[in-house]
């Protein structure tokens, strides 16, 4: 079973999303806990979470973080304040289509919330952001299933980028393919020539 690289813990208003700080890796591994949004945005900033897909559910769930606290009562003065909480964590990592990927589902959420009380919406955003994690974890699943069927037995591979765990909510995406093959009998071997951006894979 891969580490749980992120994860939301607790409730909609006593939650925080717990994650690898991969900063520490490979010498030391450790879990810490995010609890706002701008610790989320630092986390992204520093490579503490890393990795499309994950920055793309740590975008979604740092969004439940931004908003989590706002005692708003009107549609139109939570929606400001989601805007702003949005456009904050867009800025954390310019070129990750993934983050914005999640943030633009989250604004779906809002968007057909316009009716909802204010309570409503936000664990809607909460729905949608354990949405997402899941939908990686399948997807990582699918990707191992599906690439597998296309490695021999005792073959040797070479792996280029940290595309394992620590990048996504479970197996990884080419990563996937190895460790679905090895679970189900193959005997391959695998070279990994890179551990970017931080040694995370070593």
């Amino acid at each position: 079973m891969p580490v749980s690289t992120i994860e939301w813990r607790g409730g909609l208003e006593d939650g925080c999303v717990r994650i690898v700080d991969q900063t520490l890796l490979p010498t030391k591994f450790e879990y810490i806990d995010l609890t706002t949004v701008e610790q989320m945005y630092d986390a992204i900033v520093r490579l503490q979470v890393r990795g499309a897909p994950a920055i793309g559910i740590a975008g979604a769930m740092g969004v439940v973080l931004g908003v989590c606290g706002d005692d708003s009562q009107r549609f139109a003065d939570f929606e400001a304040g989601f805007e702003r909480v949005v456009e904050r964590l867009a800025g954390s990592r310019p070129t990750a289509v993934n983050l914005f990927w999640a943030l633009q589902r989250m604004k779906e959420v809002v968007k057909h919330g316009v009716d909802k009380p204010v309570p409503e919406i936000k664990q809607a955003l909460l729905d949608e952001a354990l949405k997402i994690h899941e939908q990686d974890r399948r997807i990582c699943r699918a990707i191992g299933k599906n690439g597998a069927r296309f490695v021999p037995d005792e073959c040797t591979i070479l792996t280029h980028c940290n595309a394992g765990g620590l990048a996504t909510a479970d197996y990884g995406t080419a990563l996937a393919v190895m460790f679905y093959a090895h679970d189900h009998g193959k005997k391959i071997r695998v070279y990994v020539d890179e551990t970017r951006p931080l040694l995370q894979g070593a």
